[in-house]
């Protein structure tokens, strides 16, 4: 029985979403190994290689880019770097699941920012639940609890540039293909990372740490070639409400590969924040139905 373009698309967001917890999962058991850039560096490498291998077999790398998108993607490239080290520093050293849960405020903060920076309209019913989303972020960090530390304001900076990210990645033209950014932004953290890596030293990494470095670059890269396919296929509104599969990675591969389950006020605070976000995308998706039937009227 043929796949509809609604499920073929779900299936790749779930697929995407359990490539890059995975990914997260290899990189946090590789604290301590050796340092944080040179496993970047390293990580970026392999990525890198088979990133470039698909933009150059789909053709993206003979694309030219209009001038306007360079700026964007420059943007975008800045953001990467600083939402990785933010993101994996927070990462080594909090549990994956409470990490997780944080980022999973993305569509809230890429919908509030695109009001405020974009003056993209934002009606009642989506600025309550962002706002009952952010105090669902709240029960996650807990702020003045002895669990909030540095590495919990990490986990908000990451946020905060992946936002950004997505905000120069929504500005980009379709005459830029997807393969090209994702290769151009992979070689760029590869690189600022290897250069970063000078002065923070290197150590040896050997046996099973390189096999999970070699998994974490092969699951990133998966992450990112679903993540591009899913763009292409179903309707938005239907397919991003699976991104939040994430979590449920994160709760199960934390339980059974780092023996940690969140608190009840951290679950409470996941659930709020995921079903804000739902709620948010649903009412996007409602809204550009909307504006398509008027716009056909």
């Amino acid at each position: 029985m043929a796949l509809s373009d609604n499920l073929r698309g779900a299936l790749l967001m779930m697929g995407s979403m359990a490539a890059f917890t995975v990914n997260d999962t290899f990189m946090k058991t590789l604290a301590g190994e050796a340092p944080l850039f040179q496993l970047l560096f390293l990580r970026g490498i392999l990525a890198s290689l088979l990133i470039g291998a698909l933009a150059w077999r789909a053709g993206a790398l003979r694309a030219s880019v209009p001038r306007r998108d360079r700026g964007l993607i420059f943007g975008r490239i800045l953001s990467e770097i600083g939402a990785a080290y933010f993101f994996l520093s927070a990462l080594f050293n909090m549990p994956l699941a409470n990490l997780t849960a944080i980022l999973q405020a993305l569509p809230l903060t890429v919908t509030l920012a695109a009001a405020l920076f974009f003056r993209d309209r934002l009606g009642w019913r989506r600025m309550t639940a962002i706002l009952v989303g952010f105090l669902g972020v709240l029960l996650i960090v807990r702020p003045g609890t002895d669990g909030f530390n540095v590495y919990s304001v990490y986990a908000l900076i990451s946020v905060a540039f992946v936002t950004s990210r997505d905000l120069f990645t929504r500005r980009l033209s379709g005459a830029t293909p997807s393969l090209l950014v994702t290769f151009a932004t992979s070689l760029s953290v590869m690189a600022a990372f290897g250069v970063a890596s000078i002065w923070q030293g290197w150590g040896p990494v050997e046996g099973p740490a390189a096999l999970r470095l070699i998994g974490a670059g092969g699951m990133v890269t998966l992450g990112y070639l679903f993540s591009v396919a899913v763009m292409r296929v179903g309707e938005i509104s239907f397919v991003a409400p699976f991104r939040y599969t994430s979590l449920l990675w994160a709760l199960l591969l934390g339980w059974v590969v780092f023996d940690d389950w969140p608190m009840p006020l951290t679950l409470l605070g996941a659930a709020i924040v995921t079903m804000s976000g739902v709620f948010t995308l649903w009412r996007e998706g409602q809204l550009a139905r909307a504006k398509r039937v008027a716009a056909r009227s």
